[in-house]
This record gives C-alpha cells, sequence and structure tokens, in this order.
C-alpha cells in the first residue's frame, strides 16, 4: 500500500483508488487523535465519604481526578479507588469534595486531560533523599515548613516486599535512648519495635520529643498520624527543638486530613525510613499514633461496607496493623556484617486508660515490647510516668549480661513489694521487722522513685544509667 501512496502517476490514473486513499488517511488521523483521547468515567454517587463511579476499569489503589464545574477554584478533586463492586468503583477523596456534581467525569490521574495518556496504570511514587532532613513535609511529598522545594534524589513506592525473615539480622545490641528508666529498666536493641501505651495528657509527647533529641540513632523519621494541627507545630519546635530536627524527617498528617492522607502519612513515614535503612543507617522511627492509622482504616473500611467486628473495628484493620509494623526492624547484613536498622516507637492511645481496648491488645501482641505510662503516677507529678511493673521490653534478656538482668528483677521486686504494701505502710499499719525485704524496700524507696523520674531537659546515657542502678543496692 506504501508504493501505491508514492505512485501518484498510478493514484492519479485510478480516481477511485485515490478517494479510497484519502478516506483510509483520514481513518488513520482519527483513530491517532482517538488514542491521545483521555479514558473517563462519570461520577453516579456520593453518600458520606464514599464515591461512586461507573465506566472506568481501575485497580484498588489507583489515583483519580474527579472534574469540578466551571468557576471552581480548583480544576479537580483528588481522589483514590478503594473498593469496587461489579462495574462500580467505590471512590474516596483526598481533598475536600464540595462542588461535585452528579455525571462528573472521573479519570485515572495519568490519563486525565494533558497528561498525554490514556489510562495507564497510576503507581504511586514519593519522594525520599538525605536532603529531606530537617524537612517537614505532609502525606504525599509537600513540604509544610516553608523552606522551598525538596532537595530529593529519587521516588519510590509507597508500598515494598516483605522482608524474609530468615535473613534479617539479629537484635543483638543496645541502643541508647537517653533516658534512664528506660536504658536500665526496659533496655531496647537496634532494630526493636516498642509500643508506647498511654491515655490522653499523660506526658507520652514529652517522652518522644526526649528520645527524638537524646537516642543514638543517624537518622529520625517522625510520623504525625492524625494529632490535632497545633500538637503538630508544638511538637516540631518545642518538644523535637532544632537538635533534634536536623536529623529528622517530620511527616505530618493531621487530625483534619482525609483518612487515606492519614494512612498514606503513615506508610510514608515508614517508607523513608526503610530509605535511610538500605542506606546502612541506623534509623529511629517514631510514629504518633497507631491508633489513629486503625482509626482511618475503620473509617474508610466502614465507608466501603466491610462489616465492623471488634469494638466497631472490621477485620482489614488487624490485617493492616501487622502489614506495617513488620516494614521496621533489622534490614539484611552484608559479608561484612554491616546493615542498617529501624528502631521503632508507636504510640498506642489506651481510650479510658484501658489496656484491654482491642487496638491496644492487637499492638502488644505484633510488637517487641511495650512501655505503659500511668495517669496516676502523671497526676502525682512523676515524669515520666513510667510504670515498670506493667511495662516489658522482649528482646532485653539477649542484650544484657545475666548480673544485670538480676539487678534489674531485684530493682522490681523492692518497687513492687513496696507498691503491694503502699496503703498499710501510708496509714501507718505496717511495723517494721516484720518483712525483711518490705523493710528493705522502704528503705531504697525514695532513691528508686528518684532513679525513675527525670526531666526533660536531662539526658543520661545507657552507661550511667547502669551505674546509677547499681549504686541504688550498694548504699543499701
Amino acid at each position: 500500500m506504501s508504493a501505491l501512496l508514492q505512485d501518484d502517476a498510478h493514484a492519479t490514473a485510478n480516481p477511485h483508488l485515490k478517494s479510497w486513499l484519502s478516506t483510509l488517511a483520514q481513518a488513520r488521523s482519527d483513530v491517532s487523535r482517538c488514542a491521545m483521547t483521555a479514558h473517563s468515567g462519570r461520577l453516579t454517587r456520593a453518600v458520606g465519604l464514599v464515591l461512586e463511579a461507573v465506566g472506568l476499569q481501575l485497580p484498588v489503589g489507583s489515583d483519580c481526578l474527579i472534574e469540578l464545574p466551571a468557576g471552581h477554584p480548583q480544576r479537580h478533586a483528588e481522589a483514590e479507588v478503594v473498593g469496587f463492586a461489579g462495574d462500580r468503583l467505590f471512590l474516596m477523596p483526598q481533598t475536600e469534595v464540595a462542588g461535585l456534581v452528579p455525571g462528573a467525569r472521573v479519570f485515572p490521574r495519568s490519563g486525565a486531560p494533558g497528561s498525554g495518556l490514556a489510562g495507564e496504570a497510576h503507581t504511586k511514587r514519593l519522594p525520599v533523599g538525605e536532603g529531606m532532613l530537617g524537612r517537614v513535609v505532609d502525606a504525599v511529598g509537600r513540604p509544610l515548613d516553608g523552606l522551598g522545594p525538596l532537595d530529593i534524589s529519587r521516588k519510590v513506592p509507597l508500598s515494598s516486599p516483605p522482608i524474609n525473615p530468615l535473613t534479617r539480622a539479629p537484635i543483638d545490641s543496645v541502643l541508647d535512648v537517653g533516658v534512664r528508666a528506660i536504658n536500665a529498666m526496659l533496655t531496647v536493641g537496634r532494630g526493636q519495635r516498642m509500643g508506647l501505651f498511654a491515655g490522653s495528657g499523660v506526658g507520652k509527647s514529652v517522652l518522644l520529643g526526649m528520645m527524638a533529641r537524646y537516642t543514638s540513632a543517624e537518622v529520625i523519621v517522625v510520623g504525625l498520624i492524625g494529632e490535632r494541627g497545633r500538637e503538630v507545630k508544638d511538637f516540631i519546635e518545642n518538644t523535637l527543638g532544632e537538635e533534634g530536627l536536623a536529623r529528622s524527617v517530620v511527616v505530618a498528617a493531621p487530625a483534619d486530613n482525609s483518612p487515606l492522607l492519614r494512612l498514606q502519612g503513615a506508610a510514608y513515614a515508614t517508607c523513608l525510613a526503610e530509605y535511610f535503612r538500605d542506606l546502612g543507617k541506623d534509623v529511629l522511627l517514631i510514629m504518633d499514633s497507631l491508633t489513629r492509622y486503625a482509626m482511618a482504616q475503620r473509617e474508610i473500611a466502614l465507608a466501603v461496607g466491610e462489616p465492623p467486628a471488634t469494638k466497631g473495628y472490621p477485620p482489614s484493620v488487624f490485617a493492616k496493623l501487622p502489614a506495617l509494623v513488620e516494614r521496621a526492624g533489622n534490614g539484611a547484613r552484608d559479608a561484612e556484617g554491616r546493615g542498617g536498622s529501624i528502631t521503632a516507637f508507636y504510640t498506642v492511645l489506651s481510650e479510658g486508660d484501658d489496656q484491654q481496648d482491642p487496638i491496644a491488645d492487637s499492638a502488644r501482641a505484633i510488637l517487641d515490647g511495650h512501655v505503659v505510662l500511668s495517669r496516676t503516677l502523671a497526676e502525682a507529678g512523676h515524669y515520666p510516668a513510667i510504670d515498670i511493673e506493667a511495662s516489658i521490653s522482649r528482646a532485653m534478656t539477649a542484650l544484657i549480661p545475666s548480673t544485670q538482668f538480676d539487678t534489674v528483677r531485684r530493682f522490681k521486686q523492692m518497687l513492687s513489694r513496696y507498691q503491694r504494701n503502699r496503703d498499710l505502710i501510708s496509714v501507718g499499719a505496717y511495723a517494721p521487722g516484720h518483712d525483711l525485704q518490705l523493710d528493705q524496700a522502704i528503705a531504697m524507696y525514695p532513691r528508686i522513685e528518684a532513679f525513675l523520674q527525670q526531666s526533660m531537659d536531662e539526658r543520661t546515657d545507657y552507661a550511667a544509667s547502669i551505674a546509677r542502678m547499681g549504686k541504688l543496692f550498694e548504699a543499701a
């Protein structure tokens, strides 16, 4: 056929052929233009948090743009596919949806008008890089600190394949967090995942800030998920401070963000920690809070029709938690025994100080230990308000020598014996001499209490913590 097109004399001599070739050329042009036209669907329903669209076939997790009417400040509203039923897609908006109209066109994000693509599947990739240290970003990687664009080296997918548990390096070295009670009584190892269980207003943010400033980690990644907007700024400026922020990346997805962005913020913070771990760095990941992450997933799951199971939480919530937590921890080591680590602290809100809350109970089962903050201690002015008797570090026995473990056990025995008899002692009903161990506990208690308390501006390293704990019994 190409030969016929090049043969002008032949085409001129055959007018019917010339007409047919012209029609064919026009058809090819039309087809070419159609290929560049964005495929779109239509919005058919909007109830609560969920939008429904027809006319598109997209995988769950794809980003979409919903056309807004003329005169609206923005051209499109952003949404994500969270489910489907038959030919209907369930979308959840990431931004404000005021102004949506029935029948509005819905485009795949990569196939929107002007993108030059036609319905290509979109894979979410977010910025990572050492240039992000000292910066504060939102759940999609946009700067919130007003310091200009990010100096990024690459973008990576938000999700990552699970690590083979047999290739993970063991937890075999102590991480100094700078907090005396944790260093001595709840020793944490590099690569350990710990939960910080607390109700509201008992000092968890202050404790997190102390660990962020004092922990001997090369990089700190902070995920502020579902917190009040005021607390985000307060944590960065007052709790974290300039010293902590200089080696940190902060991902903020406050409570007024959509549940999708709150979920994404937690995944993004973990993604950043994985990036630095893969560079061979020791990373401290602080996420405040794991409960808000679970609540965001609950909002999404209930909105798309998933039935509630335990106290209103659908089953998908309890599947999401271990999937997120298991991304932290040690990576594989190279031939020379070097490798990065992610030591993670997740705050877990205990509703009404109930340690049997379903999220608290689930988190306790999948984490490597838990630090419980007591409201009773906080109300008595004891800070950090760590309830040593209710807290545990599951990796501790593999990290410390037996002599130190014996000292820790004696310390707990003294503390527990005093607490069990506190009421009798307070009213003068106990007479010294009846229980020699209790007599020792009563004599030691003022020093025990002083040991467990620490001001937010005070740093005590691991060696000093152990030495001071040992002196308690020397004095006894």
